[in-house]
């Protein structure tokens, strides 16, 4: 029972699905439970990878043979993800890069990431970012249906266990008193850790099984030189990482798992 409060605790937290009245109570809340509930970030991949899915089949199997139809595809299965998760990773990734690239100054870009307003250099990260990522789902898409799924799956539940490696190694930077994330992600055990990798297996194993161990490690190799990278931006600019670094680097990775599996394609 533990185990699916926690899990139900994370589709609460990191998603719109309405986890509420008796269920809401059944499941309960602590600063413990919500810590907790971060090895199952991976598991609410699952749900993401499940909704993108289905809506790229269905849109095509109705725009079959059309011209542009992959590029369709493509957007809908965004836009499907982003109304799931009301975009609580994509904000951060506007928090970011407004902080980063507003000022050179440690406190300072802290400061502008709390910001709830969206400057120049967040807009145009979150434009880039989500025309890379759709060109790159049409792309998968233009070669097979199969490709592309196999990317959605393991791209949004991959994605979302790189932070938590940021977790383990980092220190957590941001404000405390009114930080959304200090109880979420103050610290990491390994066991938790290994759950949230226990998440990851069956759709690593199905992408691997449906297109190859090249589109797999590729695309995971992709995966964790952007996580690298990303870690290692935060520890230079901000001596750790706030919870909207988790948000940015979910969004980089997922972006670059898509791009090593396009670049697996023969």
């Amino acid at each position: 029972m533990g185990f699916i409060r926690h899990y139900l605790l994370a589709v609460q937290f990191f998603t719109r699905i309405p986890v509420t009245g008796r269920l809401a109570a059944w499941v309960g809340y602590s600063p413990a439970m919500l810590r907790a509930s971060a090895a199952h970030f991976p598991g609410v991949g699952w749900l993401v990878a499940i909704a993108a899915c289905a809506v790229a089949a269905a849109s095509g199997t109705l725009l079959h043979g059309r011209i542009g139809s992959a590029l369709v595809t493509a957007a809908l299965c965004t836009i499907a993800t982003v109304l799931l998760t009301g975009g609580f990773h994509e904000d951060g990734l506007a928090d970011v890069a407004d902080g980063l690239g507003g000022s050179a100054e440690r406190n300072r870009a802290l400061e502008i990431m709390k910001d709830s307003r969206v400057g120049a250099f967040g807009a145009m990260a979150l434009v880039l970012a989500l025309l890379t990522k759709v060109a790159l789902l049409a792309l998968l898409d233009a070669y097979s249906g199969t490709a592309l799924l196999m990317a959605l799956v393991g791209g949004h539940v991959w994605s979302r266990f790189c932070p938590l490696v940021l977790v383990r190694l980092l220190p957590h930077v941001g404000d405390t008193a009114t930080s959304k994330s200090k109880q979420l992600a103050d610290q990491i055990s390994r066991s938790a850790l290994a759950v949230a990798l226990a998440w990851c297996f069956l759709p690593l194993a199905l992408v691997f099984y449906a297109q190859g161990a090249t589109f797999l490690i590729t695309s995971v190799a992709a995966s964790w030189l952007a996580l690298l990278w990303m870690g290692r931006l935060f520890a230079r600019r901000l001596q750790g990482f706030t919870g909207d670094c988790l948000g940015a680097t979910q969004q980089v990775c997922e972006i670059a798992f898509y791009l090593g599996a396009a670049a697996a394609l023969p």
